[in-house]
């Protein structure tokens, strides 16, 4: 009896799993069909190919992604098609990170970099998946090699003047920054990527920024400015549901700092209702949010199983501070935070700083050059305008001289007329006078001729 109730309660047990499959599989067709138009057929396949491929990328970090991403690179094999074995290792690498198969991660993306990182054609692909890549570097404590990544992003964007690059390295030193506590050189970087997210026309990547910086900004302690951030990101909820189940894991996050525990509860159990949540997440950010609920609902030795399985050592050792010193084990809290200390300030970490110290004069010396040419052009902008103006000024009063002298000519002529004119007059009452002066003579002399005949 107990054997085959015990068969029952399995069979339901498979028919509950296998229904909750259904739902899930019709959840995520939909969300494809809803979200295609935001994951972007950068390497122009044809439409059944893509269509597979969104599929992929809605469930990114779900392990059912590596057999289609498989099939992909198979088909792309068999067709030798480069395009769609880069589709297929592109859904694989978000795998590998998520199951710690760190050598295959670097691998498949080694693959893609030699497939794709001479074709200028390829360019928003390429930028696409080593910034996610980089992502992984940063979460995984490989900043380092991130960094290198990022700065040879923003070389080859700078060569090539595409600010679809230059977004990213931007993104990733924020993301650095950010892994660094250095929140503020993070905003500054991030809102650098915001720019030329707007200058090269790729919208979709502006929510998840937003909400990188909101994070920054809740780590900071400003709120207000954290909350705008969210607000800019949630209105871009319609056209995603990544987008969607992103902004409620940073208000869930923000909720939990202000210590407003309602408010984090709605979000988190917002998100455990939600069939895309685990697949539209990685797993820390998810154990990080559970420890959350586990630490509200004071449950700290669950949380600290939860805290054991990060995968950061920064994160697993800050969390596990946190909750010994929450049960008074103070002494394994001062460890941990020794640990977390012993990480931050390492060899290895200072080199990141070093070569941090170099990537950001690199990229401020980028932007310098970017603002220099900006000042060049309204310089030249203003030497036009002043000389379009001095000519003006020039040709306007040559017009006046010439109208001026024109008129002194006129003058001078009309008065040289009239002193011509007197000169005329005198002349004829001088020869007037002559002529009279001349008959008076002549009458005297024909007097004196007759007074000497007489």
């Amino acid at each position: 009896m107990r054997s085959n109730s015990a068969a029952d309660c399995q069979r339901k047990k498979q028919i509950v799993l296998n229904f909750r499959r259904i739902i899930l599989t019709a959840l995520a067709c939909f969300a494809v069909f809803v979200s295609e138009a935001q994951i972007v057929n950068r390497l122009n396949v044809d439409p059944v190919t893509f269509q597979s491929y969104a599929w992929g990328r809605m469930q990114q970090y779900n392990p059912v992604n590596l057999p289609l991403a498989d099939s992909l690179y198979a088909e792309g094999v068999r067709q030798d098609n480069f395009r769609i074995k880069c589709l297929g290792l592109a859904l694989e690498f978000p795998v590998r990170y998520a199951l710690g198969e760190y050598d295959r991660m670097d691998e498949a993306v080694a693959e893609i970099k030699a497939l794709t990182g001479e074709r200028k054609d390829c360019r928003s692909f390429y930028y696409s998946v080593m910034h996610e890549y980089c992502q992984y570097l940063v979460h995984i404590g490989r900043a380092s090699d991130a960094m290198l990544e990022a700065r040879a992003m923003e070389r080859m964007a700078e060569s090539e003047q595409r600010p679809l690059g230059k977004m990213y390295a931007y993104r990733i030193v924020g993301l650095i920054h950010s892994y660094r506590n250095n929140h503020y050189l993070a905003v500054k970087n991030l809102t650098n990527a915001v720019r030329f997210c707007k200058e090269s026309n790729n919208e979709q990547d502006l929510p998840n920024i937003y909400l990188l910086i909101a994070r920054e900004c809740i780590k900071m302690g400003d709120f207000p400015k954290a909350l705008d951030y969210c607000t800019l990101a949630s209105d871009y909820q319609q056209f995603s549901t990544q987008v969607r189940v992103n902004v409620t894991m940073t208000l869930a996050y923000y909720y939990f700092t202000r210590n407003n525990i309602d408010k984090f509860m709605e979000c988190y159990s917002r998100l455990e209702e939600d069939p895309l949540y685990r697949h539209l997440s990685d797993n820390d950010s998810r154990l990080e949010l559970d420890i959350f609920d586990l630490r509200l609902r004071d449950l700290p030795h669950e949380a600290l199983a939860k805290a054991d399985s990060l995968s950061t050592d920064i994160g697993r050792h800050t969390q596990m501070h946190g909750l010994f010193a929450q049960i008074g084990e103070y002494e394994n809290a001062y460890r941990q935070l020794d640990s977390l200390m012993v990480q931050k300030d390492s060899i290895y970490i200072k080199v990141q700083n070093e070569d941090l110290a170099i990537l950001d004069a690199e990229m401020n010396n980028a932007q310098l050059r970017y603002e220099a040419q900006q000042l060049k052009t309204r310089n030249q902008n203003t030497i036009l305008i002043g000389f379009l103006v001095m000519f003006g000024i020039a040709f306007f009063s040559m017009l006046y001289q010439q109208w001026h002298l024109r008129s002194n000519l006129e003058g001078l002529k009309q008065r040289n007329a009239e002193t011509l004119r007197a000169r005329r007059i005198y002349r004829q009452a001088l020869d007037a006078k002559e002529s009279e002066n001349n008959i008076k003579i002549k009458i005297l002399q024909n007097r004196k001729s007759n007074t000497f005949k007489l």
